[in-house]
């Protein structure tokens, strides 16, 4: 399957060092199997810091997701699991992942999550509100986490 990573420039190595905490899934290397998704995100980070909006692609095996060789969580849709996952991730200012997946899989959440989460944390909403007001905007994405360097060396720049 081919995967692309948005970027605002153009590397060689993935370094996880350089992943940064609070994220959806935790610190790690995220990529989509949409390439749309992965020009705004370019562009996106463009806007933050700069740079070229580029975007990487990368080829992987996913027979590997089943395999077993890989510690694989993965979330078909927004689910109250998906949710609290999210929030675990979110809230962790660590550089250390709130789990222990090789690779996790699943909807991208809304632009406006730190909001969401502010909200149902102070009891201002539900999980049902919270879950529907996460889901992003342009219809369900899936997004690819990669975590480990185990997971990294899966992939193959093309």
């Amino acid at each position: 399957m081919k995967l692309y990573h948005g970027t605002n420039m153009v590397f060689d190595h993935i370094d996880l060092k350089k992943s940064k905490p609070g994220k959806d899934f935790g610190p790690g290397f995220y990529l989509s199997d949409n390439m749309r998704q992965a020009k705004d995100l370019a562009q996106a980070r463009v806007v933050l810091a700069g740079g070229v909006p580029t975007v990487l692609t990368y080829e992987f095996d996913e027979r590997l997701l089943t395999r077993g060789e890989l510690k694989v969580l993965s979330f078909k849709d927004y689910t109250r699991e998906w949710a609290e996952f999210i929030i675990a991730n979110r809230n962790n200012h660590t550089c250390k992942p709130a789990h222990d997946y090789d690779i996790v899989i699943g909807p991208i959440a809304n632009d406006k999550v730190g909001l969401q989460l502010w909200k149902f944390s102070n009891h201002d909403i539900d999980m049902g509100t919270l879950i529907e007001r996460l889901k992003y905007m342009k219809g369900i994405t899936m997004q690819y986490y990669f975590g480990t360097q185990r997971a990294i060396n899966h992939l193959m720049r093309l």
